[in-house]
């Protein structure tokens, strides 16, 4: 019996020399601190003193304010061109009112197939004038708008994300008209 432990014995000190072995191993790759190697950040540094562009402000940015009927107010804050060729415009929607205002039914536009999806911005266009074209909102296969849909009521003060897409238009073209029904038309600036 002796003989049996005997031969068992250097096994699991091997087994238990190379766990130990290979914990050291990988707690050495754990990438602690290491002082040689510069600390990489996921933000630009700002050491030259330049201030923040328009773009680094983020949301807070207004590009153009839309007055609607009974106080509702669209504020645009970006237009960007993206790469998949199509321009996303991002703003607020709020009740600038003094009571509790249902989303009007013509902002969805008058298309069959934009209203059965429910309350949208779907009516929305951007408009080249230099061009002479007119963008309509985009669609997907199924007909469903590629803007915020489903729009509830807003309280008194209350504001709403919401975004429109649209076919991007040529490349030079950055000057463009936002037009909603029932709303103010307002130049914006598509950037990207």
């Amino acid at each position: 019996m002796k003989s049996r432990y005997a031969t068992k014995s250097p096994m699991r000190l091997t087994a238990l020399m190379l766990t130990i072995g290979l914990t050291v191993g990988l707690a050495g790759c754990g990438g602690g601190d290491d002082d040689d190697k510069p600390q990489a950040s996921s933000a630009p540094s700002r050491s030259d003193g330049s201030q923040p562009t328009a773009q680094d402000e983020g949301p807070s940015q207004t590009l153009a304010e839309l007055k609607g009927p009974t106080g509702l107010m669209l504020k645009i804050t970006s237009a960007q061109r993206d790469t998949g060729g199509f321009v996303t415009v991002s703003g607020d929607l709020k009740n600038d009112g003094s009571r509790t205002l249902n989303i009007p039914s013509q902002l969805s536009g008058n298309e069959t197939e934009i209203i059965k999806n429910g309350r949208s911005l779907g009516g929305a266009t951007l408009v080249d004038s230099v061009g002479k074209k007119r963008y309509y909102v985009l669609r997907d296969t199924e007909g469903r708008p590629l803007t915020t849909t489903n729009l509830p009521a807003l309280k008194s003060g209350d504001s709403l994300p919401v975004f429109m897409q649209f076919p991007a238009p040529p490349s030079g073209t950055t000057e463009l008209s936002l037009q909603l029904p029932m709303f103010s038309t307002a130049a914006i600036e598509v950037s990207g």
